[in-house]
Parts: structure tokens; C-alpha cells; sequence
């Protein structure tokens, strides 16, 4: 249920508490010009404070004073005169004429630019077009709209309060309304207590270095030539101590990698794969030695990481790889692994007729009253991990935890992150060896119900469909999964069945993966039915075909 939000100054009660969570764990990073507008602002009047939050919050940097209506800030124009002092905003800026058509009305452009007929009636984008000759050269608003009567405002401290969002957050992702989701209640999180060594950032260059990494981004998706981007990338010097910048530097140097691979070209996508450290770049690497016709190069890296793989997902691409590379070098054929059996289902039904998933056809043909069928996919397994390993999971540890809006750690996906947890989820598993689970994982449901998780999907687990998996899916099982789970958190969290059945009165599931015609396992589908098998988890396969089809 939504909370009422009964402080009209919500908004600038939480940017004040960001400026003070800011300077009170930040100062020693922050410039001179952040440390004085952090000071000024707290000495301003609270109508000056609320209005230039408004507009720090709302899209663009132009503003119309006969827009901005707050009833509990009163007089905006009054109230913007202590900012107009410190040169925070600038009244009647210089502006183009397609600032101008973005502010003005259909009616306010025809009586500014005193438009007869027909271009009066014409489309605003036509207007514009038969004006944009005659009005090339840039003026103050007033210029443009004398007859308005009206005060035009920008605001120029945009990018400083963007960059104190950046400290406060740790990205540009989140922004101010994270704030007022969690006062109405739409989220809830995890409160964490903060060590002073839980910082996003530790020195002023990491702050200088996510903004580089972030502007190679936006250049990037702008199509910037590639190699301009990555030499950008190479260039930047960062801390060896701060391991998530040098992810996300990866990341990006994996997904340029990815659309040079998808371009054809091959040398380049070859170097930039093979400067990169983001999972799964290593793999790509050896494919593209492969798709540049240079088996030798490819099969001695492959058998360089089949040594040692760095995942099942990267082992999986290079089993399928290594037949093709011996056949190309010459190289007797080698006597293929042996998978478990894996039960396959197959159903032809009657087709529904109404658009429908063939998750739920198939769930409706197998459910009984005495083995009911649930549509769970990647959300019960997850869930159950993510309710019996809360301890571990929101450990207060250093870099884990910078504000209070985190929906899970921020090295998640670090390979790291089960090393530095070790011990903790060690013993939320070891309490599947005694029985310890089952009061864990309700005490946990009924303590943080709601609280957002990155791994517990509180709408899909309903008190049956716990009871249910708690009763008959053994605890052997479960941590079997689990550990899967923390193996690979990033790959592993998906790929598991769609639907399980349980037949309670034996204390024994199944789950069921199911496709439809002309569909095929994914990747990591094919590792989870594989891994199940391996360790006598009760999978299936259900292929479905439609009667009367061919």
C-alpha cells in the first residue's frame, strides 16, 4: 500500500540530506567549487532552496516563470532572486529559435512571430522550418516574446549537482526520485550500517575517471569511430584498488568488442577482446581467431583455457569450438563426453486459439489435484537462495554498501564476491545439512517481505508455493543449486526451468523446461538441465507441437 508523502518539502528535505551524507563522508574529495555550493546553499531561505531543487529535478535547463507553480514555495519569482544573485540561475538567457518553439505554445508562437494565414494553422514543425532562415542569430527571450510579460530562467549548476548525484549514488543510473519511491513505499531497502570505508569512491580521480568512463560511453553510442573510444579507454590510468571502475572500463571495452565482432572485423575485435578482462571476453577472443580463418592462433589459446576455464559458460563455448579447430588443424577426432540422460516429455495438444504461452498449456495438461504444477522459472530457486543467504548477501563490507538505495551489493558480479563472504555463506548453507533451513528462510520471509532483493522475487512466492518447495525439494537439492548460484552469480541466475510439480503426499518435484515448436535450449538452459542431471535432480524436457500441425 502507498504511503501519503504529508511534508510538501519532501524534495528538498532529501536533497539536504544528500548534501549532508555527502560532506559528512566525502569532504576530502570534494573541489572547492562543491564544498562552496554546499555551504551557500544551506544559507539560503527556504523558498530559494526549494525552488532551485524543483529545477535542479525537472528535465532541461530552461524554465518559464509562469510554470513554475509550487503552492509551498509561494512567490517563485521572489524566490528566485537570492539564486539569480549567485549566478545559480540567469534570467532572460540567450536562447535559439529552437529553444523558443520548445517553449512556446501553438497560439504564443503565432502571436510572437505575428503569423497570418496559412502558416498560422500550419504544424509548430513547419512554422519552425519556414522561420529557422530569417531568424538564424540567437537572442535573449524577452527579444523573442516581448509581448509575454513573462521571465525566462536557466539553471547553471546542473552538472555540479549531477556530479553530487554521481557521489552519492556511485552512477549516473539512479537519480532523485529513488528518494520519493522509497517514501511512497513503491521500494524498500535494505538498511546497512555504513563503515567509513564504504565509499563508491576513495580518491578525487575516481571521481574524474567514472566521468571519462562514462563520457567514452556516450560517445560511443553517439558512433564515435571505435578505435577513438578504446584508445580513450586504454589511456586512462586507474586505481589498481578500485576494482568496479575497472569492470565497467571492461564492460565497455567487451560491448565495442561485441559490435566490431558483429561488424566482421575481425582484427579489431580480436585486440579489443583480448585487452579486455570482462568475463567471457577470453572466449569471444579465440571465436574471432576462429572466424578470421587462424585456427592454429585459436586452438592453442583454447587449449590454454580449457585448462583452466574461467566459467561452465566459457567451457561450453570452447567444447563446441575444439571439434571444429581439430577437424580444420588435421587432428584426430576425439571421443565425445558422455552427458547424463535427461527425461524428455513429449506433448502434441489442441491449440488454444487465444494468444497464449506455451508455458501455461503445458502447465494447465500436467497439473493434478494431487501434483500441482507452478509457473516459477528462474523465481523460486533464486528466491529460496536469496531468503536463507540475506546475512551474507547485505554484509556490511567495505564497497559493498555506499547509500541507502542499494538493491543488492555493488560487486555482485565481482569475481570476488563470494571469496569476501566465504565463511558467512558457508554458514547460512550449512544450515541445509541440519535442518535449520526451513526456519531461516519464513523468519526471513516474514522479517524483510518487501524489501528489495536481487534475488528474491517477493510476487511469485506465495505461502503454497513455499510450503510446497520447502516440503518436497530435498535440502541436498537446494544446495546443490545454491552453490551453482554462487559459482557464476551473473550467468547463473537464469537459464533454470520453467515450470516444477510436486506431489506432496511422496515429498517429491520435478522441474520442467519447456519449449515450443521450433524453439531450442539456450546456452545456460543446457547447463542447468546438465548440472541437475549430473547431481540426480529430478529435470525434464517437454516439447510441445500443436495437433494438426505438421
Amino acid at each position: 500500500m502507498l504511503r501519503v508523502l504529508e511534508n510538501p518539502l519532501y524534495y528538498l528535505d532529501n536533497f539536504q540530506e544528500v548534501l549532508h551524507w555527502i560532506g559528512a563522508r566525502y569532504a576530502d574529495l570534494l573541489s572547492a567549487e562543491e564544498i562552496q555550493f554546499i555551504a551557500a546553499f544551506g544559507a539560503l531561505p527556504q523558498p530559494s532552496r526549494a525552488l532551485f531543487v524543483r529545477l535542479v529535478m525537472r528535465k532541461g535547463c530552461l524554465f518559464r516563470a509562469s510554470k513554475l507553480n509550487y503552492p509551498e514555495i509561494g512567490d517563485t519569482r521572489a524566490a528566485a532572486l537570492p539564486l539569480l544573485a549567485l549566478a545559480w540561475v540567469e534570467a532572460d538567457p540567450v536562447i535559439a529559435l529552437d529553444a523558443v518553439f520548445d517553449l512556446l505554445l501553438k497560439a504564443e508562437v503565432a502571436e510572437a512571430f505575428s503569423l497570418a494565414a496559412p502558416l498560422k494553422t500550419a504544424r509548430k514543425a513547419e512554422q519552425l522550418d519556414a522561420l529557422r532562415e530569417q531568424h538564424a542569430e540567437a537572442k535573449p527571450f524577452s527579444a523573442w516574446y516581448p509581448a509575454s510579460g513573462d521571465v525566462l530562467y536557466r539553471i547553471g549548476l546542473q552538472p555540479l549537482c549531477d556530479r553530487l548525484r554521481l557521489i552519492y549514488f556511485g552512477n549516473y543510473r539512479q537519480d532523485w526520485s529513488q528518494f520519493v519511491l522509497s517514501d511512497l513505499g513503491v521500494y524498500q531497502y535494505e538498511k546497512v550500517e555504513f563503515s567509513p570505508q564504504s565509499r563508491g569512491f576513495r580518491t578525487r580521480q575516481d571521481i574524474e575517471h567514472y566521468e571519462v568512463l562514462y563520457q567514452c560511453r556516450e560517445r560511443y553510442n553517439d558512433d564515435v569511430p571505435a578505435d577513438e573510444v578504446l584508445q580513450q579507454l586504454a589511456a586512462l590510468p586507474l586505481s589498481p584498488d578500485n576494482t568496479w571502475l575497472a569492470s565497467r572500463r571492461d564492460k565497455l571495452r567487451f560491448q565495442i568488442a561485441q559490435h566490431l565482432e558483429k561488424c566482421q572485423d575481425w582484427p579489431a575485435a580480436y585486440r579489443a577482446y583480448a585487452d579486455c578482462r570482462y568475463p567471457g571476453a577470453r572466449g569471444r577472443a579465440i571465436r574471432v581467431l576462429e572466424k578470421d580463418e587462424q585456427a592454429q592462433a585459436a586452438y592453442e589459446r583454447l587449449t590454454l583455457a580449457l585448462a583452466a576455464p574461467e566459467s561452465e559458460g566459457e567451457q561450453q563455448l570452447l567444447l563446441r569450438m575444439a571439434p571444429r579447430l581439430r577437424r580444420k588443424l588435421g587432428h584426430a577426432k576425439q571421443a565425445a563426453n558422455v552427458a547424463a540422460a535427461v527425461d524428455r516429455i513429449d506433448l502434441r495438444l489442441p491449440h488454444p486459439g487465444a494468444a497464449s504461452y506455451v508455458e501455461g498449456v503445458v502447465q494447465q495438461h500436467l497439473m493434478q489435484d494431487d501434483a500441482p504444477v507452478y509457473y516459477v522459472e528462474n523465481t523460486l530457486i533464486n528466491s529460496l537462495f536469496g531468503l536463507l543467504c540475506w546475512p551474507a548477501i547485505f554484509k556490511a563490507i567495505p564497497g559493498a554498501f555506499f547509500h541507502p538505495f542499494h538493491r543488492g551489493p555493488a560487486d555482485l558480479h565481482s569475481a570476488d564476491f563470494h571469496a569476501r563472504r566465504s565463511r558467512d555463506f558457508a554458514a547460512c548453507l550449512a544450515q541445509l545439512d541440519d535442518g535449520r533451513y526451513h526456519a531461516a528462510i519464513r523468519a526471513t520471509l516474514a522479517s524483510k517481505h518487501g524489501i528489495v532483493s536481487p534475488f528474491v522475487s517477493w510476487q511469485a512466492l506465495d505461502k503454497d508455493l513455499l510450503d510446497l518447495a520447502l516440503a518436497c525439494i530435498p535440502a541436498a537439492h537446494l544446495k546443490k543449486a545454491f552453490e551453482r548460484i554462487l559459482l557464476d552469480i551473473k550467468n547463473n541466475r537464469s537459464g533454470l526451468p520453467d515450470l516444477i510439480q510436486f506431489w506432496p503426499a511422496e515429498q517429491r518435484y520435478r522441474m520442467i523446461e519447456v519449449k515450443g515448436p521450433g524453439d531450442r535450449l539456450q546456452d545456460n538452459q543446457l547447463r542447468w538441465i546438465a548440472y541437475c542431471a549430473e547431481h540426480a535432480m529430478p529435470v525434464s524436457v517437454c516439447y510441445l507441437q500443436w495437433e494438426g500441425a505438421p
